[in-house]
């Protein structure tokens, strides 16, 4: 597994501070989590992509999103090259990040056997992502 390079967008944490809400500092810059079954995209399953709610970058589309029942949206695959993945400092678990600005998405699980064509669950944050609704096709 390749660890997680140098994120392109680089601010201080007082900048990000400022652009972001409390919520999303403490889950995307301090690598928090938020409560099982309280995010509002856990149940939205419109035609969309989500971005990074940090930077706007384009990380997943709704087509790779799935009901996993782990009560945080769950994607098997993101855009290619705009999701990081390093393993967690005690190893049970993979992080993932956003390539362009190192925010803390979440966590990628592998062999739970989910009948998804990669065999993956990213467990993301609500707040980590923001939903754009429209056809994929015509956003990208």
């Amino acid at each position: 597994m390749a660890s997680a390079s140098p994120s392109p967008i680089q601010k201080t944490e007082e900048e990000w501070s400022a652009i972001l809400s409390p919520e999303q500092f403490r889950i995307l810059r301090q690598k928090g989590t938020e409560l099982k079954g309280t995010g509002e995209y856990n149940k939205l399953f419109e035609e969309g992509i989500y971005n990074c709610a940090g930077c706007e970058t384009p990380l997943y589309k709704s087509s790779t999103k799935f009901d996993s029942g782990c009560g945080w949206p769950a994607f098997f695959e993101g855009f290619p090259g705009a999701i990081n993945r390093s393993p967690d400092p005690d190893g049970r678990r993979t992080e993932i990040t956003c390539a362009a600005c190192g925010g803390h998405l979440g966590h990628v699980f592998k062999g739970e056997g989910f009948k998804v064509p990669t065999d993956e669950r990213h467990c993301v944050n609500s707040v980590s992502v923001k939903f754009i609704p429209g056809n994929v096709n015509s956003s990208i």
